[in-house]
């Protein structure tokens, strides 16, 4: 009886989590002005350079297996800046995120539906990114590259997670799609995403490590055997400390926000 009591307890307790976690995929998932692009892009992408472009060039599967690891961060990243800065930025100006404050929610259910939702998205499209891989690119990974590279891509999302909270605090709600663009889509080139860096001129290669997304993709890329320019505990300590920054920053810039309305 007293199991099963202490049971029910937990599971009544994980309940706002879960559905709260639901109704957010669900909702956006449903959204194709989201889910089409934030699944799209990078699908498309993959298949124009990773598979057609690399398929006419020499070395082409070697160019395939490298652009599926960094195709799959470019989703990822997609996920998590839109899936968090939008949102979020939206349901602060309509008063949603005020009624979630005062209703009985656990206040950590918001946060945490939106992070596992953006989680749930990467795992999508990099499923999406190793099925045509593996169909039309002829990549084959081990076993044990997959579950690196899936690790990458499930922790990887956390970065751009408190990126996507920064920003949703001070960007306008009706220019948030157009400003996350303009920061995503020129830093996901310049960290090599798109095309590897030996093809853009040596004075942007030289400011690769300065873009968030040119660290995850190293450790994306080394999670399926290729060589990094840093050791593993570089990147990984570059990230933690961008993304206590982004944190800690937003946390400073809800608080004025708060004292002044």
């Amino acid at each position: 009886m007293r199991t099963a009591a202490i049971t029910h307890s937990a599971t009544s307790s994980l309940t706002p989590f879960i559905k709260e976690t639901k109704y957010e995929f669900l909702r956006l998932l449903r959204a194709r002005s989201f889910s089409v692009a934030t699944i799209g892009f990078p699908i498309s992408f993959y298949l124009l350079f990773g598979i057609v472009v690399a398929s006419a060039e020499p070395g082409g599967f070697d160019r395939a297996k490298y652009l599926l690891a960094t195709y799959s961060v470019f989703g990822l990243v997609g996920s998590s800046l839109f899936g968090l800065c939008s949102t979020i930025a939206n349901e602060r100006a309509q008063g949603w995120l005020e009624l979630k404050q005062a209703s009985p929610m656990p206040p950590a259910a918001y946060l945490l539906s939106k992070l596992l939702t953006a989680i749930a998205f990467g795992v999508i499209i990099f499923g999406l990114l190793l099925l045509c891989g593996e169909t039309m690119g002829h990549v084959h990974f081990a076993a044990a590259q997959i579950l690196r590279l899936l690790a990458t891509v499930i922790l990887g999302v956390f970065p751009f997670a408190a990126m996507g909270i920064l920003l949703a605090t001070v960007v306008p709600p009706n220019a948030a799609i157009g400003f996350v663009n303009l920061i995503y889509l020129p830093m996901s080139f310049l960290s090599g995403l798109w095309i590897p860096l030996e093809g853009l001129p040596k004075w942007l290669r030289t400011l690769a490590p300065v873009w968030p997304t040119w660290h995850l993709g190293q450790l994306a890329t080394h999670s399926i055997g290729y060589k990094m320019s840093w050791s593993v505990a570089g990147h990984v300590l570059w990230l933690a400390v961008f993304s206590v920054a982004c944190l800690a920053l937003a946390l400073v810039l809800f608080r004025r926000s708060a004292q002044k309305e």
